[in-house]
C-alpha cells in the first residue's frame, strides 16, 4: 500500500511538470512575453541551435549545482533525484511548444487570453508538485536553499531570482538583437498571477476534501444507526 501511494505521488509530480511545461509554452506563444523562469532559456534558444526545453534542462542543472554549493553537507540526499526533473521538465516544455505550434495570436485581447490560459496551466503544474510532496523542482529548490541558508523569506528570494533571470535575458537581448525579446508585460502578469492562481487551486482542493470528509462521516453515522 505504501509503495502504491509513493507511485501515485510521483505520478502527480510528473503530471505537475507536464502542466508546467504546457503553461510555459503557452505563455511564450502569447506574444506578450514568457514566464520569468523561462525568460533566459527562451532568449538563448533564439541565439543557439538548442531548443527552449534543452536550455530549461541546462538551467535546472545549474540550479541544482547552486543548491549543493549553498547547502553542502546539509543537502538532503533524497533531493539528488532532482537530476531526473530537468530532462522531464525540458521535454515537456518542448512538447508544449510543439502542441501549441500553431498558436500565434495577432489580436491583443486574444494574446491576453492565451497568456492567462498559460498562467492557469502553469499554476496547476506548480500546485500538483506541491501536493505530491516528493522532489523539489530545482527552480524552487535553489530558492529554498538560499532562503534557508541565509534566513531570508522564500518569497523575497523567489522575486530576486525571477528578476535576475529577466534582467540577464533583457541584457542579452539588447546586445544580440538590439531589442528586448521574451520579456514584456506578460512576464510581469505571469509573475503576479501564478502564485495567486495556485492559492485558488488549493482552496478548491480543500473545499472538495472537506466536503468528502463530511460525506464519509455522514455515511459512517448512518451505518452505525442502521
Amino acid at each position: 500500500m505504501l509503495k502504491f501511494k509513493i507511485i501515485i505521488r510521483y505520478f502527480i509530480f510528473i503530471s505537475g511538470l507536464f502542466f508546467m511545461g504546457l503553461g510555459i509554452s503557452l505563455t511564450s506563444k502569447s506574444g506578450l512575453g514568457t514566464s520569468p523562469i523561462n525568460s533566459l532559456p527562451y532568449v538563448l534558444s533564439m541565439m543557439f541551435p538548442l531548443t527552449v526545453g534543452q536550455f530549461t534542462f541546462l538551467l535546472s542543472i545549474l540550479f541544482f549545482l547552486v543548491e549543493i554549493i549553498v547547502l553542502r553537507k546539509d543537502f538532503p540526499k533524497e533531493q539528488y533525484l532532482q537530476l531526473l526533473v530537468g530532462p522531464f521538465f525540458g521535454f515537456f516544455v518542448d512538447l508544449g511548444m510543439s502542441i501549441f505550434a500553431l498558436v500565434a495570436p495577432t489580436n491583443y485581447l486574444v494574446k491576453v487570453l492565451v497568456l492567462l490560459s498559460g498562467c492557469f496551466l502553469l499554476a496547476l503544474g506548480v500546485y500538483l508538485q506541491v501536493i505530491a510532496n516528493v522532489i523539489i523542482n530545482p527552480g524552487e529548490g535553489v530558492v529554498k536553499a538560499v532562503s534557508n541558508k541565509f534566513r531570508k523569506k522564500f518569497g523575497n528570494i523567489k522575486i530576486a531570482l525571477d528578476s535576475t533571470l529577466c534582467i540577464i535575458a533583457i541584457i542579452i537581448s539588447l546586445f544580440t538583437f538590439g531589442s528586448i525579446k521574451g520579456v514584456r508585460e506578460g512576464t510581469i502578469i505571469c509573475a503576479v498571477l501564478v502564485g495567486n492562481i495556485t492559492k485558488i487551486y488549493s482552496a478548491i482542493f480543500e473545499y472538495f476534501k472537506s466536503r468528502n470528509a463530511i460525506c464519509i462521516n455522514e455515511d459512517s453515522k448512518s451505518n452505525q444507526s442502521a
